[in-house]
Formats: structure tokens, sequence, C-alpha cells
């Protein structure tokens, strides 16, 4: 068995939309399509996978560095020992030759895109769901195809106000979600409590809602900022400030009695430790949100988690980034804590296809084999394009 053929395309992201940092009309994402010589059904068995969303497509990394480096590998140093499916750690570390450590960044996404797509083929070649192959080879027993969801949207857009805020939630509410998340630090203090509490209208609970400030804030304006939503008791307090501002999360914590949660920009093992270490995490109660297609895929995310736990957290608290159905997948199949969805934005990346259960708090993936990423009707074309 080998590889004979790797594809990449950036897919532009819909929608104008932004956040307290980045407006999203023109990012993109890395996609990669992993053929093989095994036929099935007349077609290819070929793994697909993404960087996730957020940032923007590595494809001079892929086309300049990465992908000469698979394709140049001998078929046989890729695979496992049972010679049936290709052995994700061997891929990245093929990879990854003559990368040196640290300089993470986008290096990380590019890496992260193969490695996922290694994984969505496994799946293929065994004829099951992504969760199922993750669950056995972490030796996990999964969630029971289920995990707890929030559906995350409440962006700032060009023409703002509150009732569209309310309308968007509505749509969620009406998709079957009952917990979401918006965005503040696109705004002053006074016009973000106005949305929180618009919000809040829909959701019913502060519990039911989380607030994200896209690492926006210097420490007088979070410590502002978190004194003024205490009284909502929220979800949570998502990405205060710099990501890597650990002395800074650290401070909020110690003054903020909600939760707070951080980590989608953390792309290695190296940086979760410092968080878990300097930045005031709490065991039972703080969130880690890293995203395994930013940070080289699922078997970095992995130690991360491992890491987690042989520093007193637990895996529960781990709800990755992204509002896909790849990190749906692995939230499930490694037992996390939930997932995000983005039902409403990021199309076509984002969000999840009929057939995925979403009711009650809680979503669950279909039974395509690998991640189904082909039951997404607006990212089939993708998929056709770099098939074809």
């Amino acid at each position: 068995m080998r590889i004979t053929a790797i594809k990449e395309i950036a897919v532009p992201l819909e929608g104008n939309i932004a956040n307290a940092f980045v407006s999203f009309a023109d990012h993109d994402v890395s996609l990669v399509a992993i053929e093989t010589d095994v036929i099935r059904q007349g077609k290819p068995v070929t793994g697909y996978a993404f960087n996730s969303i957020g940032r923007y497509a590595q494809g001079g990394i892929l086309r300049d560095r990465m992908l000469p480096r698979l394709k140049a590998a001998q078929a046989a140093s890729l695979l496992d020992p049972s010679g049936e499916t290709f052995d994700a750690s061997k891929v990245l570390q093929t990879v990854l030759r003559n990368e040196k450590p640290g300089g993470h960044g986008d290096r990380a996404g590019a890496a992260g895109a193969i490695e996922l797509a290694i994984w969505d083929l496994n799946a293929k070649l065994l004829d099951e769901p992504a969760h199922v192959t993750i669950s056995r080879h972490f030796k996990r027993e999964g969630k029971q195809r289920s995990v707890n969801v929030y559906a995350a949207g409440g962006y700032y857009y060009e023409s703002d106000n509150t009732q569209r805020l309310v309308d968007e939630l509505n749509d969620y509410r009406a998709l079957g979600f009952d917990a979401f998340k918006i965005k503040i630090g696109g705004a002053d203090l006074n016009t973000d409590l106005a949305r929180i509490e618009a919000a809040l209208g829909v959701a019913g609970d502060g519990q039911r809602l989380a607030v994200d400030a896209n690492g926006r804030f210097d420490l007088p304006t979070a410590l502002a900022y978190a004194k003024a939503i205490t009284p909502f008791d929220l979800r949570w307090f998502e990405e205060i400030g710099d990501p890597l501002d650990f002395d800074l999360n650290r401070k909020i914590a110690e003054a903020y009695e909600g939760r707070i949660a951080t980590g989608e920009n953390l792309f290695s093992v190296q940086d979760v430790k410092n968080l878990a270490l300097f930045g005031g995490m709490r065991i039972g109660k703080d969130i880690f949100q890293m995203d395994p297609g930013l940070a080289y895929g699922l078997g970095e995310y992995a130690r991360m988690i491992d890491l987690m736990e042989r520093c007193g957290f637990h895996r529960a608290q781990a709800h990755p980034h992204g509002g896909h159905l790849i990190n749906l997948h692995i939230a499930v199949g490694l037992e996390l804590g939930g997932c995000e969805a983005y039902p409403g934005v990021f199309k076509p990346i984002g969000g999840y296809p009929v057939g995925c259960g979403i009711g009650g708090g809680v979503v669950r993936p279909t039974d395509a084999p690998g991640f189904g990423l082909e039951q997404k009707d607006d990212l089939r074309p993708w998929l056709e394009r770099l098939a074809g």
C-alpha cells in the first residue's frame, strides 16, 4: 500500500465578520487530500483534512517543504507494523524533517492538516468513523458517540445591533443548540454588556453563555471586564489576553471567580506545559482549548492531554477550538469535556452535516467512515475539486 498523490488547496471562508482583533473577510483554510492505491467502489481511498479556522492557509509551507518530503518517502516507511494502515507519527516525523525545534506558528497548522488527513484515511481503510479509530488507538472507550457542544457566533458585523445577535442565537437554538458563545472586546465595555444581556435573553442562564475576547485585553481592561461580568455567572471568560501572557492569565484567574478558557493559540506540548505551570489554570474548573488542526495534529494534541493529566487536570477540562467535524470526532474519541460548533459562520469548514444528532446540549457524529467531511454539502465541491 502506498500514497499515490498528495494535493492541497486554499478554501476561502464565507462571511464578512470580525472579532475583537481581526476581520475574517479574507481568511482561508488549507484543505489536503492524500490519495492511495487502494481502490474501493472504483475510486482510490483518500484521506481529507484541513488546518482549522482562524488562521490563513499554509500553501507555501505545504508545497515547498512538507509535501515534497512526504512524496519522497519510501512507502513502507510510512506504514504501521501491520502494513494495513499508515502510521500518523511516522508521517509527521517525515514532513518535519530538518525543521528546528520551536518557532511553531503556521508550520504547526500545515503539518496538522497532513497528519489529520492520515487519520481520516486510516478510518476509511478500516471502514469506520474516525472517532472509533481514535478511541481504539489511544485505548479509550470513547464518549458513547456523543459529546457536549455549544454554538459559537456572536461576531461583530459592519452593521451591528443587539437584535441581530438575538436573531442569530435564536437560529442556533432552533437547530438544537442550548449553549452559546459570543465575542466581546470589539466594542466598549457598556456596548459589550448590552450584547451579553441580550444574549442571556436567549440563553436563559449564565452557564449557557460564554464570552470570548480573542486575546484583546491588557491587564487593566481584563480586570474591568472581569468585575463587570461577574454577576452574570457566565460559562467562561475566554482568551482574555495575549495567548502567551501566562502572567496575565494567572492574575485574572486569581481575581475572577468564574471559569476562564484559553489555549487555542498554543501549538505545542511545551506551550501547554507553560500554561499549566504558570498560567494560573485551576484544576477541575478552567478550560483548555487547544486545536489539533493548528498544533501538528492529533498525536501532538493527545500528548497535550497527557500533559494536562500529569499536572492534575482532567481531560474533561479540554474543549478543542474549531467548531468543525474533525474536532467533534476527536472530542468523542478521546473522551473530552466537549467541543464547539460554528453552525452559522465560517462555511464551508465550520459546522456539521445533516445527520449529526444535535439536541439536549450534546452532538453525535454520523456513522460515515473517516471524519465524514464528504457529507458536508458546502464542502463537497472542494473535495471533488481536489479529487479531480
